[in-house]
């Protein structure tokens, strides 16, 4: 057993982990990215897909009216606990669609924005709804109904296609990327232009 382990005591992280954040329209090939870069990448990291987290509340029926609530409970909660991933020192590829500006707004609160990589994963309208028939697993027009919002901040570190371009090509372009990233990022030039408060973590020690 660790020594630290032994002793009870809390060992911090020697640093924060990088998190790679996927954004884009349900359908966009988001989840096939994340597991290609899972596969690439030399450093250890957790795909949090939002998926996984609707996909752990109970399968009961909620009411129509509570239902708005529940969601954004469930989007708060993945968003921190992404943040908590990420504070311990893990590296994270987060698959996410913001198309609700209150979701970026909060993760810019939550996330050091120094250590996020915003990706933008796009695709076109045509290919969206082609991908949603053949999977049969999403309401048809969702896509449609998310493309001008999801992107609407207008800002990333770097974009994919995947109208074209495969999994594996998005995460080598995004795999080269990580050694170049510019100072500002992007998620620091959104939080100086939409003003968001950083959370205060609690005091360790």
């Amino acid at each position: 057993m660790p020594r630290s382990a032994e002793c009870g005591a809390d060992p911090a992280p020697t640093r924060r982990g990088l998190i790679i954040f996927l954004n884009g329209t349900s359908s966009s090939g988001k989840s096939s990215i994340a597991k290609e870069l899972l596969r690439i990448l030399d450093e250890p990291y957790f795909h949090m897909p939002v998926d996984a987290f609707h996909a752990m509340r109970t399968r009961r029926e909620v009411s129509p009216h509570r239902l708005p609530e529940v969601l954004r409970r469930t989007w708060m909660g993945f968003h921190r606990a992404v943040a908590g991933m990420a504070v311990a020192g893990n590296n994270v590829v987060v698959d996410h669609v913001l198309s609700e500006e209150w979701r970026l707004l909060d993760c810019l609160r939550l996330f050091s924005a120094r250590d996020v990589v915003l990706v933008g994963v796009r695709c076109s309208l045509e290919e969206l709804a082609r991908r949603e028939q053949a999977r049969g697993d999403r309401p048809v027009g969702l896509a449609a109904h998310q493309f001008q919002r999801v992107h609407a901040h207008g800002l990333y570190d770097v974009e994919c296609d995947t109208t074209t371009a495969g999994a594996l090509d998005c995460a080598r372009r995004i795999s080269a990327f990580l050694p170049q990233r510019p100072v500002p990022t992007a998620f620091e030039q959104l939080r100086t232009k939409l003003h968001p408060t950083p959370v205060t973590e609690p005091a360790t020690g």
